[in-house]
């Protein structure tokens, strides 16, 4: 590994001179003089000592992402980086930043979450959701955007959590910030599927319920159901309705709803 690649995946990996020193054992001196070009000609035993630090942090990563090409699979790592005590390091946004971009994952509470590829029923449901969503809005001028996923959602507006919900509402919302919605949505949905069941039916509905979201719906295309959570009720109970009907949107005033008959009338089509 030449010096210039070195400085590459330093930069790429955001590791400090101090941070190399300490891993390899080469002194701090040494190691900036190195990389700043000082040194012209370093000894050998000492490049190796830096390239075995990269190498080893190259394949922490590739670890990390091999771990999330499993549907549904958690990652959860135990040992500290560059050799420290053992203890369960958080991942942070830009853990998740870093991320190829081929894999899907969320990552709550500094864990992350694989994502996996949507079915063609879930995507009909969404499709379906989204287009009655956007033009109920439009035709009450309702000052809401609707967005489909992936859609980022930094919900604690901390660096240990990022959310994409299957479908979101934000209303009266400004942010400059192109990438992301910044904290909870005013209404969210989620769309079960096999690997994602238990993270929304736990997980994302204490997550939303305490980030300050208004309204959860929880779609279960298997049991041709759809439970309401309103969270601006503290005594609420969660409301069941089935795919045979409309279900109204609470925090709209009853004025949006999704009429889910001829969702059902697509998937029996279907076989689905």
């Amino acid at each position: 590994m030449t010096t210039e690649e070195m400085k590459e995946k330093k930069r790429r990996y955001g590791l400090t001179a101090e941070m190399i020193s300490r891993a390899s054992g080469v002194p701090l001196g040494t190691v900036q003089k190195i990389f700043s070009g000082t040194t012209k000609a370093p000894r050998k035993l000492t490049m190796d000592a830096i390239e075995k630090v990269f190498r080893e942090e190259e394949a922490k990563r590739n670890g990390l992402f091999a771990g999330l090409n499993a549907p549904g699979s958690i990652l959860r790592e135990e040992s500290g980086r560059y050799g420290a005590a053992k203890r369960q390091e958080l991942h942070t946004l830009d853990d998740y930043y870093a991320l190829p971009e081929d894999i899907r994952a969320e990552l709550i509470d500094g864990t992350f979450y694989n994502m996996g590829a949507p079915t063609r029923r879930h995507q009909l449901i969404l499709g379906e959701m989204y287009l009655q969503l956007k033009r109920c809005a439009q035709e009450h001028e309702m000052p809401c955007e609707i967005y489909l996923s992936p859609c980022d959602v930094r919900l604690d507006r901390d660096d240990y959590t990022m959310v994409q919900p299957d479908l979101l509402a934000v209303c009266n919302y400004e942010n400059p910030d192109m990438r992301r919605i910044e904290g909870a949505p005013d209404f969210v949905v989620e769309i079960l599927s096999q690997a994602t069941r238990m993270k929304d039916l736990i997980l994302k509905l204490r997550k939303y319920q305490n980030a300050g979201v208004r309204e959860y719906w929880i779609v279960d295309p298997q049991k041709r159901r759809v439970t309401v959570h309103c969270f601006e009720d503290e005594d609420y109970s969660p409301e069941n309705y089935d795919f045979r009907g409309s279900v109204p949107v609470t925090i709209s005033k009853g004025r949006c709803q999704v009429d889910f008959s001829g969702i059902l009338d697509q998937l029996q089509r279907h076989g689905w």
